[in-house]
């Protein structure tokens, strides 16, 4: 059985940030990290974005050049899964394999939410998570005129900003009301529907979806509830993860969605830690509410608090929330969490294509959601973190710079 004093579980950003964090502060143990893919650490966030249009190469997006891991001495053991977890033991099944550890951080992510639908396993049906999706997905653009997207969400309004710069003609199905109606306000979303809209999206909300009808083996056509066949070349999914706990789980660790963990990241099972999108925290930006957060920010930060507390320091994580959306020349930043927001304000005019989304909670700013307006992003930070009591009319007012913005 072979050894490591901190074994990685998952090789993505969190994964990765875990692993870099331990060299930094000085951690001479050894240290290895499992990734079921065979590609090192590389960056998410622009699968959707620069990778699929073309604008960044692969080697573009890694997280560090693939020498980097053999120079810090850590193994990667690539192209594995953890099948098993044994909390007592302090091991993990890989393959035929046991493999034991002195600490461990679990940073596995999630796996692409998919369709239960008739039709859906259909290979022309694809996600937006991992590199070999995207090169599925690319290798066949060139074949294909007619995609249909399922999921208002970043992945999938990023997907279709993509398609149309190509040139296909998209149709993009969201099953509520309004598109990113679990992120942010209705502003918002009424804005990016009609930038999609005016770029020749078909985005249609409110629409449920039934089955995907096959033709020869390959995704054909979507058949919405009220019988319409919408004719499709491609389908990609955007409607979620489901976050990869499941050994943990059944070793004992208490979780429900995702993995639950307390300030320090660490799980209930002992000398195991967990981090990045499957981790569920309880978090000050939303009021204390246990939640799972799904960022490249929140990844990086708890593998850093899990690595000091593993190095001695106990620095509880109370990092606010950032997260970022590229579509056509659009810029969105969002900072804070909208959960639980009570009003809104809208600072600038969207017609102008640059504005920001204020929320507030019993008159505290708690969340902003800018489009093409860094100074706000920057300066409504300072604001979520004071929790002060602001003057409504001043941060409506876009000529006044959110920092001079006075109390209320």
């Amino acid at each position: 059985m072979s050894h490591y004093d901190v074994l990685i579980v998952g090789a993505g950003h969190a994964g990765a940030q875990a692993a870099i964090s331990l060299r930094q502060l000085g951690f001479e143990g050894s240290v290895a990290m499992i990734g079921d893919e065979r590609d090192p650490p590389y960056e998410r966030p622009p699968l959707s974005k620069e990778y699929f249009a073309g604008d960044k190469s692969f080697e573009r997006i890694l997280i560090r050049p693939a020498a980097f891991w053999d120079e810090r001495k850590i193994d990667m053991l690539l192209g594995k899964r953890v099948k098993n977890v044994d909390p007592v033991g302090k091991y993990v099944t890989v393959g035929d394999s046991q493999i034991s550890y002195y600490k461990m951080i679990w940073a596995t992510g999630g796996s692409p939410r998919m369709l239960s639908c008739a039709g859906a396993d259909a290979p022309n049906v694809h996600a937006v998570r991992r590199r070999a999706d995207v090169d599925a997905m690319m290798a066949k653009l060139d074949k294909i005129s007619h995609v249909t997207i399922i999921g208002g969400g970043y992945i999938g309004l990023e997907a279709a900003a993509v398609l149309t710069k190509f040139g296909k003609k998209v149709v993009l199905i969201e099953a509520l009301d309004r598109v990113l109606a679990r992120v942010a306000g209705e502003d918002l979303s009424r804005f990016y529907e009609g930038e999609h809209r005016a770029h020749g999206v078909d985005l249609r909300t409110g629409a449920a979806m039934d089955h995907i009808e096959v033709t020869d083996g390959l995704a054909s056509a979507v058949v919405m509830q009220d019988g319409e066949r919408i004719a499709t070349d491609m389908v990609i999914v955007g409607i979620g993860i489901i976050p990869e706990t499941g050994p943990l789980i059944a070793a004992g660790a208490a979780g429900g969605n995702g993995v639950d963990v307390d300030e320090y990241c660490r799980t209930s099972l002992p000398d195991i830690y967990a981090v990045g999108d499957c981790a569920s925290h309880a978090n000050r930006f939303a009021g204390g509410a246990q939640m799972r957060i799904e960022s490249v920010q929140n990844a990086n930060d708890q593998a850093k608090t899990a690595v000091a507390h593993i190095m001695g320091k106990d620095e509880a994580y109370d990092a606010i929330p950032w997260f970022w959306s590229n579509q056509y020349d659009l810029k969105l930043q969002t900072v804070g969490l909208s959960v639980g927001h009570d009003a809104t304000i809208l600072r600038g005019d969207p017609a102008a294509r640059s504005f920001s989304v204020l929320y507030l909670k019993g008159g505290k700013l708690i969340a902003l959601d800018c489009v093409n307006m860094i100074k706000d992003y920057v300066q409504g930070r300072a604001h979520i973190l004071s929790g002060a009591l602001l003057d409504q009319a001043q941060l409506a007012d876009a000529k006044v710079p959110l920092k001079e913005v006075g109390l209320g």
